[in-house]
């Protein structure tokens, strides 16, 4: 039989009554959550397919599905563009009836899609993007942020540098609203300290690779920390980048990643990251609660350890679905202000980040850790990185409410 699109569309046409007033009342009864972000560049070892397989875990363990309500997951890799990933996100919303959307590392997109879900009146839990503006100047009734910011990274990492005699700094940053931010948030904190910036410099996103000619700028301002305002893959070739060029050679110039995941630590090897100090809000081996977590999770793509944006993916479905089984599926579905506004006033619970809640300007409260990365001869198992330096706790990791901005009213 030769099938065209009107062949299609007239065995369409004679699809039973019963038929089309089934698949309305399944339609009417499914979650669709989807997954947007890096599934191909410098970000897919941190977000990529890993939190698809933490949001599939987090579906399973919400029990919703035992209870008849059906949960279908999409995914789309947005390039770190925000044009694609908004074009995506519309398209998700408009055509194919998603409800929530999960994950969106890479800020300029985050804050894109940020915009479209409040228009929509759908749902963004963002695990991703780190830019603090989600719970401040661009801050949305419908959007959770929930996994880190840049003010937090900001508070604890460069805090701990400045505390260890950091007094000056020069920042190498990703030219794009995460960089921007991060910088930002930092710059304030190294000045309230009594520290100085002496330079910074923009490094093109996404696709530099050549970071020699900023390593030298930075290094000719003989600053004494040289903070890394970007991510990923930027990170890992700036310290790997930074070590050939012997920068931190004799101890004078100390290199702060701002932002550093495990998966970077991995890719540059304890030999070039040890001593690194950092700050994350997920380790895999921090607890008795996160080894069970990273157990259940099981083998991850690449036999990569999940991140702390995977984990936050698994939370923030969690939380989600728990509220949809609170309201009902046809009030979440109908209104994602009103979703978010029920995730609020639950308190959250789960292995990956232990106890914590939803403040009213959107931000997830839990508590931050600041770490060290192992040498070579104190880790005694793959994936044995870090030490514990510091815990802060939930009130204290994030900014204080009023303080960012956010014009949603207070509760």
């Amino acid at each position: 039989m030769n099938l065209n699109r009107r062949t299609i569309l007239s065995a369409a046409a004679a699809t039973p009554l019963l038929g089309a007033r089934g698949a309305r009342a399944q339609a009417a009864n499914t979650i669709r959550i989807g997954i947007l972000n890096d599934q191909s560049g410098l970000y897919r070892d941190l977000s990529g397919p890993g939190s698809t397989q933490a949001v599939r875990m987090a579906i399973q363990e919400s029990g919703i599905t035992q209870r008849g309500v059906n949960v279908e997951v999409v995914q789309a890799d947005h390039q770190n563009r925000p044009d694609v990933g908004a074009t995506v996100v519309r398209q998700w919303i408009d055509r194919d009836n998603v409800d929530v959307i999960v994950d969106v590392p890479t800020s300029s997109v985050a804050l894109a899609v940020n915009t479209i879900v409040r228009e929509k009146n759908k749902v963004f839990l963002n695990s991703g993007a780190a830019t603090s503006d989600l719970t401040g100047a661009a801050c949305s009734p419908n959007t959770i942020h929930w996994t880190y910011d840049t003010w937090m990274l900001a508070r604890s990492t460069g805090g701990a540098m400045v505390r260890a005699g950091g007094q000056t700094w020069f920042f190498i940053t990703a030219d794009y609203a995460f960089g921007h931010a991060l910088e930002r948030d930092t710059a304030e904190f190294v000045r309230s300290a009594g520290g100085r910036v002496l330079g910074q410099v923009r490094t093109p996103f996404p696709g530099t690779t050549d970071f020699s000619s900023f390593l030298l700028q930075a290094q000719a301002s003989r600053a004494q920390v040289v903070g890394l305002a970007n991510a990923g893959g930027d990170t890992i070739n700036s310290i790997k980048q930074a070590a050939e060029f012997g920068l931190t050679r004799g101890g004078r110039t100390k290199l702060a990643g701002l932002l550093v995941f495990i998966t970077d630590v991995h890719s540059l090897g304890l030999q070039t990251a040890q001593g690194l100090v950092l700050t994350e809000t997920f380790y895999w081996d921090l607890n008795d609660k996160t080894r069970a977590f990273t157990t259940r999770l099981g083998a991850m793509p690449g036999n990569i350890k999940p991140s702390m944006v995977q984990a936050g993916c698994y939370s923030a479905v969690l939380h989600y679905l728990k509220a949809v089984g609170d309201m009902g599926v046809s009030a979440a579905k109908a209104s994602g202000l009103e979703a978010v506004n029920r995730m609020k006033a639950m308190p959250t619970d789960d292995d990956a980040f232990g106890p914590g809640s939803v403040r009213s300007d959107g931000r997830k409260l839990h508590p931050s850790y600041l770490f060290e990365v192992k040498t070579p001869a104190e880790s005694r198992a793959p994936w044995d990185y870090y030490k514990l330096l510091g815990t802060t706790a939930a009130t204290d990791s994030f900014r204080p409410l009023g303080e960012g901005g956010c014009t949603l009213p207070r509760s």
